[in-house]
């Protein structure tokens, strides 16, 4: 068991963890975008920043990606972790400026002027990767990707045209920090990813559940008959 502390306050961890799982756990307020408990961490965010003390040393490190170690001394709320923690917020508000999280982070957080342009074009995507990782970690479907380079850089589908590989199951959608992703389910079609899918309407109540490819790819996985995935969870 390792020992150190955050804020003062002495906590343990087990080896191999990174602090801010441990911190979250311990009720500290870090704040996080690309960091998912059902994905782990990226990195890619860099808001969660805290600073590490080590000795006589200190530094700012991402508390996602940074082990705990025995002795450590950990600042959630240092002059140096504030300033950084409102530089990068500042970058991402400018970038998506109607992404309503990063709206509230940047209240909180004393974001009263951004020094930038904003940028109307890029929508709420801040580029976390959780979408990505989502469909290929968790669904192991692999059908979305970055797209271009720098300012142009986007989360699509390949060659940004509707997917054949794309099942429509909305991992994404809940995945995602700022709610980028569109997605709308009317009269039995599921629109995701600019295509339509049709969804499976249940044999017993008629009613529209979950995209038949959907279901057609966890009967394939699982050898679960279709015939019992077109059944609604209700019905069964």
């Amino acid at each position: 068991m390792i020992e150190f502390t955050i804020d003062g306050k002495k906590v343990k961890a087990t080896e191999g963890e990174f602090i801010l799982p441990v911190a979250l756990r311990e009720g500290f307020d870090i704040p996080t975008l690309c960091h998912h408990e059902a994905l782990g961490s990226d990195g890619r965010c860099r808001i969660c920043v805290v600073e590490v003390k080590r000795g006589s040393r200190k530094r700012i490190v991402t508390s996602c990606l940074y082990p705990v170690a025995d002795g450590i001394e950990v600042s959630t709320n240092a002059p140096d972790v504030m300033l950084v923690r409102k530089s990068v917020l500042e970058l991402l508000y400018a970038r998506c400026p109607e992404a309503e999280v990063l709206g509230h982070l940047a209240k909180k957080y004393g974001v009263e002027n951004v020094r930038y342009s904003k940028d109307h074009d890029k929508g709420k995507c801040i580029l976390c990767n959780i979408c990505i990782r989502a469909c290929a970690e968790i669904v192991g479907v692999s059908a979305l990707g970055f797209s271009g380079k720098g300012m142009s850089k986007k989360v699509t589908t390949p060659f940004d045209e509707p997917s054949d590989t794309c099942i429509a199951c909305g991992a994404c959608v809940v995945a995602c920090p700022t709610g980028h992703i569109f997605m709308k389910d009317d009269k039995g079609v599921r629109t995701i990813w600019k295509k339509k899918f049709p969804l499976a309407q249940c044999p017993e109540c008629s009613r529209f559940h979950a995209p038949v490819e959907q279901l057609q790819y966890i009967s394939k996985v699982t050898n679960v008959p279709l015939e019992t995935l077109m059944v609604c969870q209700d019905c069964r």
